[in-house]
């Protein structure tokens, strides 16, 4: 089965919308929209590439900024125009990250790659989504890129919820016995990366890194404590996660990160 029907197949079924809508995923929504705002200036134009069902673009749209969008999965495009309200400045097209070629060059002051770096597997394939993402923003505007930090969910999915065998992966090869450095396939679904990785993806272009961020941080391995928080004390620890999402120490818990970089005068 390539790649892409495999992520077919799982959108059809996932409600992304939701991830984000309870108290421990809408941290991931909250850390990285506090970003994205600070970046935004009033008629800044935006691109989302990888727009699912358009919690951002939505959100950013009902903030009265004009969104363009790409999405692969047409069920998602379904939904993301189902949700679409009529005084939104926003539209939505079926592409592919790795070809922007519809996208005229230094078009936009924000492009988000906040999905395709998750199912995209070998570097020349995430260098040429993160090329395009640079390509076609502005001089001097901001692109913001996630991924899915393999040893947030090791903790996570592995030794605290069970959901996959952390010996079985050892032995079937998808961990590194020694190092625990995820090794992933398009059935899979979800590409897991270190900040090691990110660094090195990125060591080619020519941008500026602004922040790196755990967008998650702990929520994911905390996800029924913070669920149960009442709304005073869940303020307080988004404070708290806002304080720290940025320190060294703490971003390799994360289960997902960002990183937020700047197009220079150069292009790739």
């Amino acid at each position: 089965m390539e790649s892409n029907q495999y992520l077919i197949e799982f959108y059809k079924a996932y409600d992304e919308d939701s991830r984000l809508q309870s108290k421990h995923g809408s941290v991931e929504f909250l850390t990285t929209m506090r970003y994205v705002e600070r970046y935004l200036k009033p008629g800044g134009r935006i691109l989302e590439i990888g727009a699912g069902t358009g919690r951002y673009s939505h959100a950013l749209a009902r903030r009265g900024y004009a969104v363009d969008a790409v999405e692969l999965v047409e069920h998602n495009i379904a939904v993301f125009r189902k949700n679409t309200l009529p005084n939104e400045h926003i539209a939505i097209s079926q592409g592919n990250a790795l070809d922007l070629s519809g996208f005229p060059d230094n078009q936009y002051d924000v492009t988000l790659l906040l999905g395709p770096l998750y199912h995209l597997y070998t570097k020349e394939d995430k260098q040429q989504a993160i090329r395009e993402a640079v390509r076609v923003t502005k001089h001097g505007g901001v692109i913001f890129a996630a991924y899915v930090i393999s040893d947030g969910c090791l903790l996570d999915e592995g030794f605290n919820r069970k959901n996959i065998n952390v010996a079985e992966y050892v032995k079937a090869g998808l961990l590194d016995a020694e190092t625990f450095a995820a090794k992933s396939e398009p059935k899979d679904l979800f590409e897991l990366v270190r900040k090691e990785d990110v660094d090195e993806l990125m060591s080619m272009f020519p941008v500026k890194r602004l922040h790196y961020v755990a967008s998650d941080g702990c929520a994911l391995l905390l996800r029924e404590a913070i669920d149960a928080m009442d709304m005073e004390t869940f303020h307080l620890y988004l404070n708290y996660h806002f304080a720290t999402c940025e320190r060294g120490d703490l971003l390799g818990i994360t289960s997902h990160a960002l990183d937020i970089f700047q197009k220079l005068p150069h292009l790739v």
